[in-house]
């Protein structure tokens, strides 16, 4: 016998999750005197890699119509410390939005990113339970594409990312699970993922601030603004409905870091119950 439905609290709570809306709201909202330190646009259908200093912002945007954006996050200097998908949707959310972090893998555990502007913020849950800035897919990649269709495509968000990192020194190895910018999607009642059309207009953008030296890699996602399937028989081509996005890193002015500092890992200390060996 089914229980009746019940309010549930988050699992996870604590204030060590909550960002210091004090400091993030001016760097979000205060914007007149950032320094642009490097724009450039991406293309449809492909894939770059940058480097976004701590203490700077980076800014997504879209310029022409609405195009979902695969992106990844690493630690400049440290590549297996990376962005950890499954855990941001346990700790902060299924999607994310203003004030929400992105965390990094274990053993780390500590936000690389902070959001802090999201002008489809006031989206909300749509009437079929989507809702904007995924974390509950991943890209899409050439060997499910094979697996489902039978095609060969080179242009996948996998294999632009796996491009873009190249020239950093890193390999397809180190392409994880991705945050989809601007994607918008949900579980239906079958408990199964879905995606919707995305409802990004010209000029509307997202932004993060760097809370450690980051490597971010984008994909323009080959479906485009996702309002055609991908993926089943018979399926045509979308790039009608694909566009660039537009990446954006500035500088912001000392005062608005005010007492930021780059997060600490947790003080874990205990060894997993390892213990040295009486000979070692």
């Amino acid at each position: 016998m089914s229980q009746q439905p019940r309010l549930t609290e988050a699992a996870y709570q604590g204030p060590s999750l909550e960002a210091d809306r004090d400091l993030y709201r001016p760097i979000g909202e205060q914007t007149e005197r950032r320094e642009v330190v490097e724009e450039f646009t991406i293309p449809i259908r492909s894939g770059q890699a940058w480097e976004v200093p701590a203490g700077h912002v980076c800014r997504i945007s879209t310029v022409e119509g609405p195009q979902v954006g695969d992106l990844n996050l690493w630690n400049r200097h440290d590549p297996r410390e990376r962005f950890w998908a499954s855990r941001t949707r346990q700790l902060q959310a299924a999607h994310v939005s203003t004030f929400d972090r992105l965390w990094s893998t274990l053993p780390f555990l500590r936000p690389m990113a902070t959001i802090v502007c999201d002008t489809l913020a006031d989206y909300g849950t749509d009437l079929e339970g989507g809702r904007l800035h995924d974390t509950l897919g991943t890209r899409c990649d050439p060997y499910v594409s094979t697996m489902l269709n039978g095609v060969d495509f080179d242009y996948h968000c996998h294999s632009n990312l796996v491009r873009a990192i190249l020239p950093f020194g890193l390999t397809e190895f180190d392409v994880h699970d991705v945050l989809n910018v601007f994607q918008c999607t949900g579980l239906n009642d079958n408990d199964e993922y879905f995606m919707k059309t995305c409802p990004a207009q010209p000029g509307d953008h997202f932004e993060f601030f760097a809370e450690q030296d980051l490597l971010a890699a984008l994909s323009t996602c080959p479906g485009g603004d996702l309002s055609k399937p991908m993926f089943g028989e018979d399926n045509e081509d979308p790039v009608e409905n694909c566009h660039p996005l537009k990446v954006t890193v500035y500088a912001l002015p000392e005062y608005l870091l005010g007492d930021w500092k780059e997060p600490s890992s947790p003080n874990y200390r205990g060894g997993h119950g390892l213990k040295p060996q009486p000979w070692g």
